[in-house]
């Protein structure tokens, strides 16, 4: 009897080790992916809207965009993915510069030594008509051609991926490229990336538009989007995604910039933001209205400046007073010097750029015009002005200065003519 029970609990256990095995085989043999989605790099861009800087500082941020560009691969290193994708736009300028080149070279290699291959599409800005001093990139890296192609990818597990996209032939491409995005059999995910304007979608161009609903229908595992510089989830099953930029550049580029790591898996996919950016630019608020002397104001300054503070990393800011009421705004400007002169030295370093005061000027349209024809007239002519691509022609046909413009979007022209008037007001209403 004993035999019996021994013989029957040493089956059950046999049978037990082969179910555990067997799951453990499924699971190890089920099929999923591991790859970084960057998009807009921007390689040697200028930063914008900056007036004069420490050299320690200026050189931070002179070298910001080719930092991320670092972290990035070490984030692809330190997760060990498969593979990247760069979803355009990987340098600023049409005419590449040699420099950018051959520093993207050297952080690709990085990739090279670690067996992982690079997906590359180029945008607008890096469009394939520029003209530029070509540099060879590895050959672990496969740039899309301006046609939509298909590319394939084999992990080291056997899982099999079909990659898709294209290369702006040209700045300008207003065609609806997705309708050129064709499912290819014979994989086991399918990834889409496109450089491309979301319709609808402001600030900016509308280059190779499309709708989500022509992403869904093309019945991709994942869309590794580029162009827009915010970072924006349009859909979560299947992902469609903009990464956004991953370095901020210009004060409406605000917050912690970066790429995502997403791992595809048969069941669910799991994505994880990564952060990028080397320099950060924010807005900090300060309620003025118990504020009655100097010193009160620098205190709480500098309070909000060390809470902004972010370790090993730079941060730029604007700081908006609100209800500023009884100290002298004439002040603004020794408190601007104090604050940044204590910044200096700092490696992670919070710079002022400037003070907005609420208070410091107030005017009421309907008032002003009430009281003089001049006032009608001028906020008339701000109304209805709409020259601003004319009056700014020169600029962009200036052989230098036109490398250092983008298409000035709606909301970029909107800001300027309200900058333009709150100039003009602060000028006459202080007279």
């Amino acid at each position: 009897m004993g035999l019996l029970f021994y013989m029957s609990c040493t089956r059950t256990y046999i049978r037990f080790c082969g179910k555990i095995k067997e799951k453990y085989e499924w699971g190890m043999n089920m099929k999923n992916v591991k790859f970084i989605h960057g998009a807009d790099l921007h390689i040697d861009s200028p930063m914008l809207g900056l007036q004069a800087l420490p050299n320690a500082i200026f050189k931070r941020i002179l070298e910001s965009t080719f930092r991320a560009v670092e972290h990035l691969i070490s984030a692809a290193i330190e997760h060990q993915v498969d593979f990247v994708i760069l979803a355009g736009d990987l340098f600023d300028l049409e005419d590449r510069s040699v420099r950018a080149q051959v520093f993207l070279r050297k952080q690709l290699e990085r990739l090279q030594k670690e067996k992982m291959e690079v997906f590359i599409v180029h945008g607008n800005h890096d469009h394939l008509g520029g003209n530029w001093t070509k540099i060879e990139l590895p050959s672990h890296v496969h740039i899309f051609g301006e046609d939509v192609k298909t590319k394939v990818f084999t992990a080291k597990n056997g899982t099999k991926v079909h990659l898709y996209g294209f290369s702006y032939p040209e700045r300008h491409v207003y065609e609806r490229k997705i309708q050129n995005y064709k499912r290819e059999e014979g994989a086991d995910f399918h990834i889409g990336i496109l450089h491309g304007n979301i319709e609808g979608g402001a600030n900016h161009g509308n280059y190779a538009p499309f709708e989500v609903k022509e992403l869904l229908v093309k019945n991709f595992h994942y869309w590794a989007l580029g162009h827009i510089h915010q970072r924006t989830i349009l859909h979560e099953e299947p992902p469609i995604i903009y990464p956004g930029n991953i370095q901020g550049r210009h004060k409406n580029e605000q917050g912690m910039k970066g790429c995502y790591v997403v791992e595809l898996k048969e069941s669910d996919v799991k994505l994880d933001f990564i952060e990028t950016s080397e320099i950060i630019w924010m807005e900090l608020e300060i309620d003025a209205s118990d504020i009655s002397d100097f010193d009160s104001l620098y205190r709480i300054c500098v309070e909000k400046m060390d809470g902004a503070r972010m370790e090993g990393r730079g941060v730029l800011t604007t700081i908006k007073l609100t209800n500023l009421n009884t100290l002298d705004s004439n002040l603004l400007e020794d408190l601007l010097d104090v604050l940044q002169e204590g910044e200096k030295d700092e490696e992670s370093f919070v710079w002022v750029i400037r003070f907005l005061a609420e208070e410091q000027v107030s005017w009421n349209r309907k008032e002003l015009a009430k009281e003089s024809d001049f006032y009608g007239e001028l906020f008339k002519t701000i109304e209805s002005f709409t020259e601003i691509e004319e009056a700014t022609a020169l600029l962009y046909k200036h052989h230098l200065a036109r490398k250092y413009l983008s298409v000035l979007s709606e909301s970029d022209m909107e800001e300027i003519i309200a900058d333009a008037e709150i100039l003009l007001m602060e000028k006459l209403l202080k007279q």
